[in-house]
């Protein structure tokens, strides 16, 4: 990967951080997260208008960029080609919701006590299998996390804390909560996709 000299100074520190990352050390890839994470989520907010959906699609956006960080070509600043990805999985996103099942409009009834009795009845022994499976593998995914990460998944998943519990019980700011939870999942989220990709 060649330095551009078209590029920004910003653009080109990026680039040294990109450098820093493809040799293996994990504090660029946070320093990428850093600079890059609220301006993201707050585009994909813009885009879908619920936070959840906003944090997921960050979550995303990142895990996608960081996982084929070796095909980015310094022809544009790493922001655009990051907004790309972003943008780009945000509108899939929103077309797959599009796509799904509208939810009846009446109130709730006997109707929707058989939909969901019907649903619930469809899930066989394979699909409860690869739930088992899942579960499995994403507690050994979170076992592996450094510990500090690895408490904080399970206060906030496993113990449903909220993040003012965790801030107490951990002793720390809840801004520094969030943006710890935010990291450990998306080291969860690319340990996933390498395994998916068989890496």
């Amino acid at each position: 990967m060649e330095v551009e000299t078209g590029l920004s100074e910003k653009a080109q520190y990026d680039l040294r951080v990109i450098h820093r990352a493809l040799n293996g050390e994990s504090r660029a890839y946070t320093e990428l997260l850093n600079r890059y994470r609220d301006s993201v989520y707050y585009v994909m907010l813009r885009m879908v208008n619920n936070p959840s959906d906003a944090e997921d699609l960050t979550i995303e956006a990142f895990g996608k960029a960081f996982h084929n960080l070796a095909k980015y070509v310094p022809s544009h600043a790493f922001s655009t080609w990051l907004f790309r990805i972003a943008t780009n999985n945000c509108i899939d996103f929103m077309r797959r919701k599009s796509q799904s099942p509208r939810p009846f409009d009446h109130e709730e009834g006997e109707e929707s006590e058989v939909e969901a009795t019907v649903a619930s009845d469809t899930r066989g022994p394979d699909e409860l299998m690869i739930d088992r499976e899942t579960a499995a593998s994403l507690n050994r995914i979170v076992k592996a996390l450094k510990p500090r990460y690895r408490r904080l998944i399970e206060l906030r998943y496993f113990e449903e804390y909220s993040y003012e519990e965790i801030a107490t019980e951990l002793s720390l700011p809840i801004g520094t909560v969030k943006a710890r939870l935010f990291r450990a999942k998306v080291l969860i989220y690319n340990t996933v996709q390498n395994k998916k990709s068989g890496i």
